[in-house]
Order: structure tokens, then sequence, then C-alpha cells
């Protein structure tokens, strides 16, 4: 079974920084495309960012100049650097990822349970 974890969330001041971190384990033969979403409270979940295996990366524009999304394809990682946090940042971060278990021909898409960031003074 695939399973996919996200910590490094936590609360910080405006203007910090955190790092989120996704881990894919299990039955896993190829990691496609990583992405990060968020959901604050009230609203419907937001793409954030994302990384194809080959390396090509998007962010959403309410984070460009301040997110990175980045992937270890060896130790089946995916990290997202926050700077300048803004209180708007606030929200419940995910890791998805579209993953080819082992034994399967074509990818699923996987969620992790989520990861809470608080953006506050």
């Amino acid at each position: 079974q695939v399973r996919l974890v996200e910590s490094g969330g936590g609360l910080v001041q405006p203007g910090g920084s955190l790092r989120l971190s996704c881990v894919a384990s299990g039955a896993i033969n190829l990691i496609d495309r990583q992405d990060w979403y968020r959901q604050a409270p009230g609203k419907q979940r937001e793409f954030v960012a994302s990384a194809t295996l080959g390396g090509i990366t998007n962010l959403a524009d309410s984070v460009k100049g301040r997110f990175t999304i980045s992937r270890d394809n060896r130790k089946n990682t995916c990290d997202l650097q926050m700077n300048n946090l803004k209180p708007e940042d606030t929200a419940v971060y995910y890791c998805n990822a579209l993953i080819i278990p082992i034994g399967a021909i074509r990818s699923d898409s996987y969620w992790g349970p989520g990861t809470q960031v608080t953006v506050s003074s």
C-alpha cells in the first residue's frame, strides 16, 4: 500500500519561514508528479505548487517569489520551502502525488492527511 505523510507545519509569525516535507512510502514503482495544496477554513482546497519527475515546477501566483518546491526522487520526498509567510497562508497543507504502484500499469492519485500551518503574531 502507498502512503503519504506530511510534516513540518506549525505556528510562525508573519515574515517567517517553514519547510514542509512529504514522504511517500510503500510499494512504489514510480512517482510522476508531486503537488502541494492547501485549504483555509471556509474555503476550497487550492493548488500551491507542483513538481514533475523531470524537474518542471509550477507555483500558484499567490506564492511565487516566496515558496519553492523541490523533490528527491531517490528518497521519495517532496519539500515545500515557504518564506515571507503571510497570515493569508494559514491553512492545512496537503501533499498529493501521482504514483504508479508496483504491479500497476497506470498512476493513481494519493493524498496525505495534511499538516496545519498558522501564520499569526
